[in-house]
């Protein structure tokens, strides 16, 4: 309970200090690389070395390859046949493709699987969305914004983003059965926590609700398809088709119906994707997926 009362406390903290004039609202940037640069890769280099893998892990690790190419399978199709520009279809694959697994992620899931449930979260942020958004997702935005993808530029992208490069080594760490020090381990894990108040006052520095808009009707279609479809998919094929019911599987459903990621929303705006219609996914998404995610949480106690 407490951790829900710090998810809304945050977010409202930075919808408040949106309308102080004297805060610089631009803030948010330097809170993202904090979290980016410390938070995300303490908690990586904490949770990861201690993994047991399974084939059961597939199934988090997958998860967010398969929400991204069912939205560009989705998006492409439908915005081809009812004619929508293709700014339009990058704009929702981008920002309907991706799951905001860490920032908002990372807390929802602590405060319904306990401390352990980061472990599965993780597997779902890093080697699924993270390298999704890294490598197809930028490819989405250059093909879209009739650009030519820049294979250098993804590889370098990759290579040299934090989160991941400590990825890399916390999976060699694992591979040869190495943990750091317990001092350092409760290092990682103090730095760690910052991840819910920074990532969650982010968020509420961000939030833009835009009534005047011309973009509902694929703001409705976009977050329909990120909050209720996406997450049955993975319902229907995980449970029903490949008969998992795991707190694993519950974990990465979760993980799934979470709302859309900011940086895929930051990537489109980057490269001229409908830059209000992302901003909105996200205004508008954020709120809606408590909603939502009660709902799936209640599915997830049958399952």
């Amino acid at each position: 309970m407490n951790n829900f009362i710090l998810i809304f406390f945050f977010l409202a903290l930075g919808l408040i200090l949106q309308r102080v004039k004297q805060f610089p609202t631009n803030v948010y940037k330097i809170l993202n690389k904090i979290v980016i640069y410390f938070c995300l890769p303490a908690i990586t280099l904490y949770h990861i070395p201690k993994i047991r893998w399974s084939s059961e892990l597939l199934f988090p690790i997958g998860a967010g390859w398969i929400t991204f190419l069912l939205a560009c399978i989705f998006f492409h199709f439908l915005g081809k046949r009812l004619g929508w520009s293709n700014k339009l279809i990058g704009c929702l694959i981008l920002t309907a493709g991706l799951s905001n697994s860490s920032f908002l992620g990372y807390p929802i899931i602590e405060a319904l699987f306990g401390k352990q449930g980061l472990e599965t979260a993780v597997l779902v942020d890093q080697p699924g969305t993270f390298v999704v958004v890294s490598t197809l997702g930028v490819f989405v935005a250059a093909f879209y914004s009739k650009g030519s993808p820049d294979t250098f530029s993804i590889i370098k992208k990759i290579l040299f983003f934090p989160p991941f490069i400590t990825f890399v080594v916390a999976i060699l760490m694992n591979v040869f059965q190495y943990d750091l020090d317990s001092n350092i381990q409760s290092a990682l894990l103090k730095i760690g926590s910052f991840v819910t108040p920074l990532a969650l006052l982010s968020v509420g520095l961000q939030l833009t609700f835009d009534r005047k808009s011309q973009h509902w009707q694929f703001l409705r279609l976009g977050l329909f398809f990120k909050l209720i479809l996406v997450p049955f998919v993975i319902l229907v094929l995980y449970v029903f088709i490949l008969k998992q019911h795991s707190e694993v599987i519950k974990i990465t459903l979760m993980e799934t119906a979470m709302a859309p990621m900011i940086t895929g929303a930051i990537l489109a705006s980057t490269y001229g994707l409908k830059p209000k219609l992302s901003s909105m996914m996200i205004g508008f998404g954020i709120p809606i997926s408590f909603v939502t995610l009660a709902f799936w949480y209640f599915i997830c106690s049958f399952i």
